[in-house]
């Protein structure tokens, strides 16, 4: 029985020492998550930086793109105004005749020139346009990666305060196995000691009950010899 017993102790020993290693393992995980959720936070943090920035600088291009918007109309206009008046200079130069055919030639370059104006303050307002609205989608895209950035950090910041909970959990946890495993090598050593103690009486209970019994058998012997003796 009492080798029984040493022999649990010494499982259950075992078994606290296996479970520490467990759980420092445990601990050594927890912290690499608890780095990896900090380093996460962080990189969200710094893209939501990034995000905000580079959609500062895309609403200052809309606003760029809008006054010049704004220009190319001035200029448009101005243009078809310099094209009403060499269309006039062309009729007053007709009017004319031949002294004025060399200002309706200068009228008809004009004339041409406020034409192509007018065609590249076109193709112009075509492309500004066509930025703006690209400007605008960036905007909206911005919009929700920042959103998601958000979500993702949130999400960090609750699996690092979880992380840290579960940390002090398993620091916890790992301070009273650490206790447990003094303990349990304190029981074993004592059971050891009681086991040896025992099987020491064990040991002199059997010479002892060994002794007994010759002595039994001599004082039988002693006993026939009397006996035989007073038959004689």
């Amino acid at each position: 029985e009492s080798a029984t017993a040493t022999t649990a102790s010494e499982e259950v020993y075992t078994g606290v020492q296996s479970v520490a290693v467990n759980t420092e393992e445990m601990s050594a995980s927890i912290k690499e998550v608890a780095t990896g959720s900090a380093e996460a936070s962080n990189m969200s943090k710094e893209a939501m930086t990034q995000a905000e920035n580079a959609n500062r600088i895309i609403a200052e291009l809309g606003k760029a793109s809008e006054d010049i918007g704004n220009v190319i109309k001035v200029i448009s206009s101005i243009a078809q105004q310099t094209n009403l008046l060499a269309l006039n200079a062309t009729i007053e130069a007709a009017r004319a005749g031949d002294a004025g055919k060399g200002f309706a030639v200068v009228a008809s370059e004009v004339k041409e020139l406020a034409k192509q104006t007018a065609t590249a303050t076109e193709e112009i307002t075509n492309k500004i346009s066509n930025v703006q609205s690209n400007t605008n989608n960036a905007i909206h895209s911005i919009a929700e990666v920042n959103h998601a950035i958000e979500k993702l950090n949130g999400i960090a910041t609750q699996t690092a305060a979880a992380v840290e909970e579960q940390s002090a959990t398993t620091n916890e946890v790992s301070r009273i196995i650490g206790e447990s495993r003094t303990e349990v090598q304190g029981i074993t050593e004592i059971i050891r000691r009681v086991a040896m103690a025992a099987d020491e009486s064990a040991t002199g209970a059997e010479q002892t009950l060994m002794a007994a019994s010759e002595l039994a058998r001599m004082a039988t012997s002693l006993s026939e010899l009397v006996e035989n003796a007073r038959t004689r």
